[in-house]
């Protein structure tokens, strides 16, 4: 029997099925979250997929449209009845495998929708935007006098608020006689650097607005504010549509290279999720479009470059060369953003490398520079950037620590979504867990919890649950300092079971069945090595251990600070003095959409930053190897101990082992 692969997209799933499997069905046996409720029948018209084209060299295969099955006569009646379906979609239920591929899972096919966690962090700014509104009188044409529109409204600038020589470009000018009559000769300027005119509104108009975004490899997020008061009125975000070409960065990159075409439908995919994102926060704040005079961005080097619309290609490579570092700014309108005719987007400047726009935005609002104690930042995500010193001295790493930390490349992983486990204790002495799912306040085991999460009910693991799982196993024994869960306990415990060669951990008896595999902890021992090997890089280069240690990001918010210690996801450190700065690279937008001073000094900050380049350094490869055990094969972890009771290497006395499996972390509690 011919089976094919096929990789659902943006959960990662993947799995092999047979020739003339129906998408649907093959979503199912994966536990993909595609929605249907006629029972594949082609009627409800909800399990809408995308097959998409092209070479992805991470998964091996080339996803073709004809690799499945041809448009269908259910299909066609579904469209005849309802209207054409979005251009390349096909009904999951009729569309049947013959061939390898990708296939994406809009959002509004999904039953459980992505929860992204990127809202608006509380932050003092001081206010002073490069865009302010000037309300004039403007004198009514003449025929006495041949003087242009324009020119009169130059003249009133100049009397009025001692504007000289005012610009603006044909978009703005094609607005302009229009906007004058309807005000009956007053309007209002939208200036810029108190020089370039982005808009001219009729009468008086009291309020403009600006919007920071935060272009992430998995998630994009949106901030309207209000560039008077600063107040931020509404926040969007979404999965980056990005994700159907690519879990992460380099098979981004890879398919530019190998799709002809390939890098414009990353640069469109990218320009059309901004632009959406920026019509949902306009509409919910109640925002004309045309209102929105100013944006700023913030994104990895390679979310950048396809957003500035430059080929990502070099940063494939060594020695990872960017097209530009600098801020750059350009018409929003070149980059596909419906807003204000003459409005700008800044691009906040690039570290180097792979460090880049975000990591100066979580700079901009963290501020190392100002720092005396030495401050270990680091943005976690599928590439994790990474910035540690202080006054004196700044350095700046990235590592890449892939998508298993999004819940991707993990047997029974999700992204956030309500029914998703994202908390975990498991008892020391009986080996039972317990846990937490999004949307959902209760405990398994506690009463109610099954009426309370009836809704989502239980349908995976995101990345803070298996983190916490992986953690919470190795305190209780299950899983060894080197990543290899205890066969042995099997005698003890039924959650403890042969799988192969190796054994898992029955997290939940089901439905669905969910199972921590011996190929899921070594996927995390990958990604947190990677990123204790960067932190350490950076600490033995600047030869001081951090006294402050900040997660960055949506993930990093929502990661207990004990647990990502224990794990060795973070070197030791006083956990009083470990926390949280949200979605710091998003705040980091908004300093530079609110405050012109803090544009030039992220600019200046970030060219005496010290980029070093993980890929070349000769001791990464050590750290990382050591950085797989857990916590850590050779650092001592004084602070952390001092919080809960590690275990012990083998040959420990019985009477500690029990002591041991009876502590647990501060955070159970």
């Amino acid at each position: 029997m011919t089976e094919h692969r096929v990789v659902f997209t943006p959960s990662g799933k993947r799995g092999d099925f047979a020739e003339g499997t129906s998408l649907l069905d093959a979503a199912r046996r994966l536990g993909v979250d595609l929605d249907s409720v006629c029972g594949g029948r082609g009627i409800c018209g909800r399990c809408q997929i995308k097959v998409a084209d092209g070479a992805f060299a991470k998964h091996a295969l080339e996803s073709r449209s004809d690799h499945a099955s041809p448009w269908s006569a259910v299909e066609q009646r579904w469209a005849d009845a309802r209207g054409p379906f979005p251009p390349g979609r096909r009904l999951g239920c009729q569309a049947k495998i013959c061939g390898d591929l990708v296939v994406d899972v809009p959002p509004e096919s999904q039953v459980h929708r992505q929860v992204v966690r990127k809202r608006a962090e509380e932050h003092p700014i001081e206010i002073d935007p490069v865009v302010r509104l000037h309300a004039v009188e403007v004198r009514e044409p003449d025929m006495r006098d041949p003087a242009s529109d324009f020119r009169r409204l130059q003249e009133a600038l100049a009397a009025q608020w001692g504007v000289a020589d005012a610009t603006a470009d044909v978009a703005v000018l094609k607005t302009l006689q229009k906007a004058l009559r309807a005000g009956g000769w007053t309007a209002t300027v939208a200036l810029r650097n108190e020089r370039e005119i982005v808009a001219v509104t009729p009468g008086f108009a009291v309020n403009a607005y600006g919007v920071a975004v935060d272009i992430g490899s998995t998630t994009i997020a949106a901030y309207l504010c209000d560039l008077a008061s600063g107040a931020a009125l509404a926040s969007a975000g979404a999965m980056n549509p990005q994700i159907r070409f690519g879990e992460d960065l380099m098979s981004r990159v890879s398919y530019g290279m190998m799709n002809p075409g390939g890098e414009a439908e990353l640069t469109r995919a990218v320009r059309i999720g901004v632009d959406a994102l920026i019509g949902e926060a306009a509409s919910q704040a109640r925002v004309a479009r045309s209102e929105i005079v100013e944006v700023t961005l913030a994104g990895n080097p390679v979310m950048h470059h396809l957003m500035l619309g430059l080929d990502p290609t070099e940063l494939g490579g060594a020695p990872f060369a960017l097209a530009i570092d600098g801020a750059c700014e350009v018409k929003a309108r070149d980059l596909g953003l419906d807003v204000a005719p003459g409005a700008y987007v800044y691009a906040l400047p690039c570290i180097a490398g792979h460090v880049g726009a975000d990591a100066a935005g979580v700079v901009l609002a963290e501020a190392p520079y100002l720092s005396e104690e030495l401050r270990l930042i680091v943005d976690v995500g599928t590439n994790a950037e990474i910035v540690f010193g202080n006054r004196e001295r700044l350095l700046a790493a990235s590592s890449p620590t892939g998508p298993a930390f999004e819940g991707a490349q993990i047997s029974c992983g999700q992204r956030a979504a309500p029914g998703a486990i994202e908390r975990v204790r498991v008892d020391r002495e009986t080996l039972e867990p317990r846990f937490k799912v999004i949307g959902c306040d209760l405990w398994s085991g506690e009463p109610g919890f099954s009426e309370a999460s009836a809704l989502t009910g239980v349908t995976g693991v995101c990345g803070s649950g298996i983190i916490e799982a992986i953690t919470e196993l190795y305190l209780a024994g299950v899983i060894t300092p080197d990543g290899v869960i205890d066969g042995a306990l099997g005698a003890r415990s039924s959650r403890v079971e042969p799988v192969g060669r190796a054994f898992a951990y029955v997290l939940n008896e089901g439905p669905p069945r969910l199972l921590v595999h011996q190929t899921d902890v070594r996927a995390i021992q990958l990604a947190k090595a990677a990123l204790y090997a960067g932190a350490k890089l950076l600490i033995e280069r600047r030869g001081a251990r951090p006294e402050r240690i900040t997660l960055a990001g949506a993930f990093g918010a929502h990661i207990d600070p004990l647990y990502a210690m224990t794990l060795g996801l973070i070197p030791d450190c006083d956990l009083d003095r470990v926390g949280s700065a949200g979605n710091a690279a998003g705040t980091g937008a908004r300093i530079a959409l609110l405050n012109r001073a803090a544009r030039a000094e992220i600019e200046r900050v970030v060219r005496g930053i010290e980029k070093v380049e993980t890929a070349i350094e000769p001791d990464f490869q050590a750290l990382f190897v050591a950085a797989m055990a857990i916590p850590h094969k050779t650092d001592a972890f004084p602070n952390l101990a001092r919080r809960i009771d590690l275990p012990a290497p083998k040959g420990t006395p019985t009477e500690g082992a029990r002591r041991r499996r009876r502590s647990a972390p501060a955070a159970a509690t």
